[in-house]
């Protein structure tokens, strides 16, 4: 049985309290009403109750399944299903209907698509600045296997934020991330900038699968190179005993610190803590990018 250190056990505790609350069942409600998936229950992220008491969730696009076999992922495997065309509409409406200020959407990587899905995500920003045209969106994309003209279909649909997560240190890749490659994420990011210099990019990192901290600096750095303006660092937590194990807990006060670094290093606002996700106060931090007198972002016992 695994035994996680109280700091993760005490936020997961209080997360899962969430599911209990009313509003739980009414955003539980919403979204099998529209169809819709989310990252909260297809990674089963430790957030799922804290943000679906809260009224909110991250969308999961282009289906549940993925075509990578990321060993870090519970993202399910099995073959994917060809694109719902109203999807982007039904999210668009949701994210209305929940009066959102700040939505975050993602997918699998779906490689069996001859853009990558690169056009369904530009159709979601779309139909929800149609639904909410004040309304923030951030696309956190697949690599679109280094597909340029893909990105930029994207970016063309004018994303206030676009998310690309480099996910661990190149060291790790191998064990990690098969199938993506770090140099190719990286470019990404680049080229991104490069397309479209108005955007905000954003990426992350997990933390406690082997790296030493000269490796975690070093790709932060590698980051800011291609640049990045936005940073999240949690902690890796194993789905499952046929995931990779977990090799070290981070601490709060050691990611407390990765932040304070993080701001020096010259990223725009850097969120970090234990249950910090890719989606995890995503409008705070961009707020605080856009805003660089904004004060510390809390990341324990917060809403997303």
């Amino acid at each position: 049985m695994t035994t996680y250190p109280p700091w993760i056990l005490e936020e997961v505790k209080k997360n899962k309290a969430g599911l209990q609350a009313g509003r739980s069942s009414g955003t539980i409600g919403d979204l099998s009403s529209a169809r819709l998936h989310t990252v909260c229950d297809e990674a089963l992220c430790p957030n799922k109750g804290k943000c679906f008491s809260g009224g909110e969730a991250t969308f999961l696009i282009l289906g549940d399944s993925c075509t990578r076999t990321c060993r870090f992922c519970a993202v399910s495997k099995k073959p994917p299903l060809p694109p719902d065309p109203d999807e982007p509409r039904r999210v668009g409406e949701l994210a209305k209907k929940w009066r959102l200020k700040h939505v975050v959407f993602t997918s699998p990587t779906r490689d069996d698509l001859p853009d990558g899905g690169a056009a369904h995500f530009a159709a979601t920003i779309r139909e929800i600045k149609k639904a909410a045209p004040s309304l923030k969106t951030e696309p956190l994309i697949p690599d679109f296997n280094g597909d340029t003209d893909a990105l930029a279909v994207v970016l063309n649909a004018g994303p206030d934020v676009l998310g690309h997560n480099i996910e661990t240190v190149p060291a790790l890749y191998g064990k990690v991330r098969q199938g993506a490659d770090y140099k190719r994420s990286l470019a990404l990011i680049t080229a991104a900038k490069r397309l479209r210099p108005d955007i905000l990019t954003k990426s992350g990192l997990m933390l406690g699968l082997g790296e030493s901290e000269k490796e975690i600096a070093d790709t932060l750095h590698d980051m800011l190179q291609a640049r990045c303006d936005l940073l999240t660092l949690g902690q890796y937590l194993a789905p499952s005993k046929t995931h990779l194990p977990v090799e070290r807990y981070i601490t709060p006060d050691e990611f407390s610190a990765w932040g304070v670094k993080a701001e020096k290093m010259g990223f725009k606002a850097a969120l970090c803590g234990p249950l910090v996700r890719s989606s995890y106060r995503a409008g705070a931090l961009y707020h605080k990018a856009v805003n660089p007198k904004a004060g510390i972002i809390n990341t324990i016992n917060r809403k997303a």
